[in-house]
């Protein structure tokens, strides 16, 4: 069921079903909520309220916004988890997994715990080494450019091919639904904004995060020349303690639609830990 959370700036639409305790969806840039398509039915069938999200510029949300910035949608995803009851395990995905991490050292309160998918989560430097031995990397690279400098969208679709190696069963619909959102101008010039941030602000805050924190790389990630590298770079910055990294081998940059069964074989223990699971719980305010 589409709701809407009216915001000063804009409208955050989510999906809201099931019950029990919440677990709170967030997508990468140029995706919708439908990117955990896979993942919504199994969560509300192991006992959570799952709100799954259309970040802003995306989906059905308002396109235009002042920012894209990861603490502004940081911002938007505690608005929605305090408007929900909370609290909350974000799982964020790219982007929003930056967004997850200024959420969760922000607002302890109603976050308590972050799932960071593929996050861009900390300052990022030009691997030149990693750029000349994996080629994927180099060619995802050069697409996401022509995107960020021009708008590209057949630059962005050949991102996607690399990034997603693994495709899922209904991966022509679902790149026939990319290309039609893209077209629009006001939703690529989101993507644009989104591209051009850095995850510097993100970083910031890593050694502020209080919860438990489960990062996921693919192995065959194109983002960066080892993802692994990257998702140990991650836990250095964290609090001794508090993060667990797990490398999906042969996934990419969206291993929650690439490998759905292995992410929840990760998530699900996650959960578990961190919120108490009521199944056919009557918390669905």
């Amino acid at each position: 069921m589409l709701e809407q959370l009216h915001l000063e700036e804009g409208t955050i639409a989510y999906d809201l079903s099931g019950r029990g305790p919440l677990v709170v969806l967030a997508h990468g840039m140029g995706d919708s909520r439908h990117s955990y398509r896979f993942l919504v039915p199994e969560l509300v069938a192991a006992g959570y309220r799952v709100a799954n999200v259309d970040i802003r510029g995306c989906g059905d949300s308002t396109a235009v916004w002042g920012s894209y910035e990861r603490a502004d949608i940081a911002g938007d995803l505690v608005a929605l988890v305090r408007h929900l009851g909370g609290p909350a395990v974000i799982v964020g995905q790219s982007i929003s997994g930056g967004a997850a991490t200024i959420a969760a050292a922000t607002a302890p309160d109603v976050v308590v715990g972050i799932v960071e998918l593929a996050p861009f989560t900390r300052k990022q430097s030009v691997d030149i080494g990693g750029l000349l031995r994996n080629k994927a990397h180099r060619s995802g690279t050069a697409q996401l450019a022509k995107v960020l400098l021009s708008g590209s969208l057949k630059g962005w679709l050949s991102y996607l091919d690399l990034a997603i190696p693994t495709k899922p069963a209904d991966w022509d619909r679902e790149r026939s639904r990319f290309e039609e959102t893209l077209r629009q101008p006001e939703r690529m010039a989101a993507l644009r904004g989104m591209a051009k941030t850095s995850p510097m602000d993100a970083g910031g805050y890593l050694d502020s995060v209080q919860c438990p924190v489960l990062i996921i790389e693919g192995s065959a990630d194109p983002d960066w020349a080892d993802p692994r590298a990257e998702g140990l770079r991650i836990l250095a910055d964290l609090p001794a303690g508090i993060g667990e990294l797990a490398v999906i081998e042969g996934a990419g940059h969206y291993p929650h639609a690439e490998t759905p069964v292995e992410v929840l074989d990760l998530v699900l223990p996650f959960l578990s830990k961190t919120l108490t699971t009521t199944a056919g719980s009557d918390n669905n305010a």
